[in-house]
């Protein structure tokens, strides 16, 4: 499984479930994420994301964007992006 850092969660609203997270390269809406941290690590599939509270369906390196997760993540957790496998 090759993965690409994508990003870093910069911060985590527990009770929506959403992270908010630096983008260093691009993502998109329908990628196969993979969230990874020192107690945090488990993959999903991006399903939406917002920046300043508009649903967009991609988003480049320097935006920051609040994803929908569907587990804790937590700050200073690293975001890859599942290219193969």
């Amino acid at each position: 499984m090759e993965e690409q850092e994508v990003g870093k969660v910069t911060h985590y609203f527990t009770k929506i479930g959403v992270a908010i997270v630096e983008v260093s390269a691009p993502i998109r809406v329908g990628d196969k994420i993979h969230i990874k941290g020192a107690t945090s690590d488990f993959t999903q599939t991006v399903e939406s994301m917002q920046i300043e509270h508009q649903p967009v369906e991609e988003a480049k390196p320097g935006d920051s964007i609040g994803l929908k997760v569907v587990d804790h993540a937590r700050e200073g957790d690293t975001v890859f992006k599942i290219v193969s496998g």
